[in-house]
């Protein structure tokens, strides 16, 4: 008998160089075997120096797309990347509400690499009190989750671990706080979970083709989350895809600045003769 092949829907803003976003994550779902959807929360202009300019879709769009999306196709999973504002934050929660999809993965995108925003600073308290109470799992980098939960980034290992207690004491289920900041020769990430805590180690890798990691590693992990028993199986498979896609981003000759992964490098380019 064939594998099931589930339907997993992304929530994000679009990236015309095909890097990040929406982009970035239909390419991950159809990498790792799931069927992408997307619902559109804003266009932006962008390449791989950077963000010039966004465009927000109307949150009563954003709620049409979801609507046409859910009311008609079963959803496994759910990856919510950029909102760009708190309306849309709100309208994405009601849709939640509404239709309840069994896993919800939350990237809690806030800035681009070259800092521009893609959240707007009052929306952070309804991403706060709206969103993560009905994420599944949330994947916020330690700048992320400082804002958060207003406190100064973490620093070390031990202050990740708090911190990450403290998200789940605010209402996220499950949380998957990436330690990329922090520096050194790993790049260590902390799951922490009903059933207890798992740190996820791996080396860091010396890639410029970095575009897109945090919209790959969420997409991964709400495509590979039907597929799994739970998160500790879901998060270090997601991990080990976004390991080789990064791996093997030099053979993608993608613009003059940060490239994208290499998201279907399992399949292309093969080797001839």
């Amino acid at each position: 008998m064939a594998a099931r092949i589930f339907n997993v829907l992304t929530i994000a803003g679009s990236d015309p160089g095909g890097g990040a976003g929406i982009q970035a994550d239909l390419k991950t779902f159809s990498a790792l075997g799931a069927y992408g959807m997307s619902a559109i929360t804003a266009l932006t202009a962008q390449n791989t120096l950077g963000v010039s300019a966004v465009h927000v879709v109307p949150s009563a769009f954003v709620a049409a797309q979801l609507d046409a999306v859910f009311s008609d196709i079963e959803c496994a999973a759910v990856k919510i990347g950029m909102l760009a504002n708190a309306d849309i934050v709100r309208t994405v929660a009601q849709a939640l509400r509404r239709y309840r999809p069994p896993h919800v993965v939350l990237d809690t995108v806030m800035v681009s690499k070259n800092g521009h925003a893609l959240l707007a600073p009052e929306a952070v308290e309804a991403l706060r009190l709206e969103l993560l109470p009905l994420a599944d799992l949330i994947t916020p980098n330690l700048p992320e989750a400082a804002v958060l939960l207003d406190q100064p980034p973490a620093t070390d290992e031990t202050a990740m671990a708090m911190q990450a207690q403290a998200l789940r004491d605010l209402g996220a289920r499950n949380v998957l706080l990436k330690g990329g900041h922090l520096g050194g020769a790993n790049s260590p990430d902390w799951l922490l979970t009903e059933q207890g805590s798992e740190r996820f180690d791996a080396p860091r890798l010396p890639m410029r083709n970095t575009h897109g990691t945090g919209c790959t590693l969420s997409a991964a992990l709400a495509a590979l989350r039907p597929q799994h028993d739970g998160w500790p199986d879901t998060v270090r498979a997601a991990k080990q895809y976004v390991s080789q896609a990064l791996g093997s981003s030099d053979a993608l000759q993608v613009g003059h600045g940060i490239g994208p992964l290499h998201h279907f490098h399992a399949w292309w380019p093969r080797r001839t003769g």
